[in-house]
């Protein structure tokens, strides 16, 4: 008896078990908060390592280290920019329609606080309320941290346009630059408030923030920066087809937390979002593979990379406001429209066989975003829109919104697609008057050593490398001491590289 007295009158635990204030405030739901972090954690293993594997080993090995490395540095390099500036320009207090003001997100008395989006609350007719402005129930700093990986990878998607030439000091300066002058007015037009938010546009986790802006963005910069040589545009074979696949699987299931943390809480619509993001991937793949059989004989697995791909992005703009047969249509478009305007299209028009757009991002996520975002304008309900949407009695044209919508979705598309092409070409421009935005012929040549003074592998035994430089036989003392000729194949035995097949 004296024990269980003792027990009972012992003080509540410390730090962060206690069971309310300070450690949990009456605002903070437990599970929310735990799902908003998990969620962020898929997105960013989407980028790291998901798109720094696929980048690496998609590209020729003499590229896998600077391309794995232009994702890294993106990554890295928003996040300082993100919590100095960047999330207070895109979900801050309203400055102008399409931009918020700029401020630190670094101090405890910011990032303890309530989430909110203050710019968020709709105003109808008569400037009457008619949706208040979006709180989550968890910290601020859960919300700086999830809105951050949706800026790093817009950033990262942005770079498959680049691979194989690009200058790395200039890639050095143009990510925290695009990130202020480009993606933070995307986010508040869209999400943070600004005018498109208000007007109506649906963008339910970035079809149109993230990638119709970074394909418009990575298809402007290929333009200004240049092709990659001849020898590499006409043959730039993955060096690791079974990793390319890895990269691509983390990418597929990272985007659970991609549109299941739309809603910035773990309810129904979040549950749709993830299910029928799944399923739109699985029908893209499944028709871009269907397709190359077809028209090509034989199925492609980087194709079918690539249908994934197109599926998943297709489906982003409203994955938490269709019916899941709605996104296996989106999937089949998704499957089919990018792939004939990447395999035939492409090969018909001038500008786009003139722009060298290494990974064909304009394709797969410009594309795919443009016509995600008009499904969705079709498509939508009135039901899950009403659990998401900021205006009342949004829904898709097939649900009796009208044609109206269809305009809001164009009329998104077309501003994303116009600010992108203006801003990222004015910055790539100030920053060729100072670094060489391509690198030399002679640089291109070597690749990654060129670079970076780093190679991917070590082919020929221990860190050593073949010299093909050297003629295909060479004259060395036997054991007698006599001269003999050793072929190409015995030196590659006589450094443990017997069995290795090297394609050139």
């Amino acid at each position: 008896m004296h024990f269980a007295s003792t027990r009972m009158a012992s003080p509540p635990e410390p730090g962060p078990y206690m069971p309310d204030l300070p450690a949990v405030p009456a605002w903070l739901n437990k599970g929310d908060n735990a799902w908003q972090l998990v969620a962020a954690t898929f997105v960013g293993l989407q980028s790291m390592p998901g798109l720094v594997i696929l980048y690496g080993s998609i590209v020729k090995k003499k590229w896998a280290v600077n391309s794995a490395f232009m994702a890294m540095y993106a990554y890295a390099s928003t996040l300082i920019v993100w919590v100095l500036v960047g999330f207070c320009m895109a979900f801050g207090e309203r400055l102008l329609p399409f931009w918020a003001k700029a401020g630190p997100a670094l101090t405890q008395d910011f990032l303890v606080h309530r989430a909110v989006f203050p710019a968020t609350a709709h105003y109808g007719r008569g400037g009457v309320l008619e949706t208040p402005r979006t709180e989550p129930y968890y910290p601020e700093a859960s919300l700086v941290l999830f809105e951050f990986e949706f800026a790093a990878i817009t950033l990262v998607l942005l770079a498959g346009s680049l691979l194989g030439r690009m200058n790395i000091k200039a890639w050095m300066a143009f990510t925290p630059l695009w990130l202020l002058f480009s993606y933070t007015v995307g986010a508040f037009s869209l999400w943070g408030g600004g005018f498109l938010y208000q007007w109506g546009v649906i963008d339910y986790s970035g079809g149109y923030v993230i990638h119709l802006s970074s394909g418009i963005a990575g298809f402007t910069a290929a333009y200004w920066v240049g092709p990659r040589l001849k020898s590499d545009r006409d043959r730039f074979s993955p060096n690791n087809i079974l990793l390319m696949i890895a990269g691509g699987g983390l990418l597929w299931l990272g985007w659970a937390g991609f549109n299941g943390g739309a809603p910035y809480a773990p309810n129904v619509t979040a549950s749709v979002a993830v299910l029928n993001t799944n399923v739109s991937a699985a029908t893209s793949l499944l028709t871009w593979t269907c397709l190359d059989v077809i028209f090509f004989g034989k199925p492609s697995v980087i194709g079918a990379v690539q249908g994934m791909m197109t599926g998943l992005v297709c489906i982003t703009p409203g994955a938490g406001l269709v019916h899941t047969w709605s996104a296996m249509l989106m999937g089949m478009s998704a499957g089919s429209v990018p792939w004939f305007t990447m395999m035939i299209l492409h090969k018909k028009s001038t500008l786009l066989m003139k722009v060298d757009d290494t990974l064909a991002v304009f394709h797969t996520h410009a594309v795919a975003g443009v016509l995600g975002g008009v499904l969705t304008g079709l498509l939508a309900t009135p039901e899950l829109c009403a659990l998401d949407s900021p205006i009342p009695g949004a829904r898709g044209v097939f649900y009796g919104g009208g044609v109206v919508q269809i305009g809001k979705q164009l009329g998104g598309a077309l501003f994303v697609t116009v600010w992108n092409l203006v801003v990222t070409s004015a910055i790539l421009l100030c920053i060729g008057l100072f670094i060489p935005l391509r690198m030399p012929d002679d640089q291109l040549m070597i690749g990654d050593d060129a670079a970076h003074g780093e190679e991917a592998y070590a082919l020929w035994g221990d860190g050593e490398k073949f010299d093909l430089t050297r003629p295909e036989t060479t004259r060395t003392g036997g054991a007698s001491g006599a001269a003999r000729e050793d072929t190409v194949e015995q030196r590659l035995t006589s450094m443990g590289a017997r069995g290795v097949t090297i394609q050139l």
